[in-house]
């Protein structure tokens, strides 16, 4: 698959789903889907990942738009062959895009996936740890080289 089509599905399941939880949900509404394992609840997360650094939308507005233009020259110079990395920038991308979106549209990022052990999160959230997580592991193995 191409990484500029996972990107846009990433994108569009991402705006999609938090959509529809705006929608159906005010801002601090839960429901439980089992109850003390998974919630959905509506936060409006005006901080970074996990709900760091609250109130520098200016900052990560900027942190997003550099994050896609590297991400996007990457691939559109280096061409990578590795599907760990091709997938892996793609999920960042896709993800960054995605809270990009809400951070220039609201000043805040729409959250709802909430464990109850962790801090509620998003489907961009989610394909950003994902993709960083395959770019690491990628890396990190022998004789490996993130781009070809």
């Amino acid at each position: 698959m191409r990484p500029w089509l996972i990107a846009g599905i990433v994108v569009g399941a991402d705006q999609l789903t938090k959509s529809l939880v705006a929608r159906a949900f005010a801002p601090g509404d839960s429901l439980p889907l089992i109850p003390s394992v998974i919630h959905l609840t509506y936060v409006q997360n005006t901080g970074a990942a996990f709900g760091l650094f609250k109130g520098q939308q200016t900052v990560f507005v900027l942190l997003s738009i550099a994050i896609v233009a590297w991400v996007g020259w990457e691939l559109l110079t280096q061409h990578p062959t590795a599907r760990s990395v091709v997938w892996g920038c793609a999920l960042v991308l896709g993800g960054a895009v995605g809270n990009l979106i809400d951070r220039v549209r609201f000043s805040y990022v729409i959250d709802f996936f909430d464990l109850r052990i962790w801090p509620v999160f998003n489907v961009a959230d989610s394909a950003i740890s994902i993709g960083t997580a395959l770019l690491v592991w990628h890396a990190l193995r022998p004789r490996s080289h993130v781009f070809h």
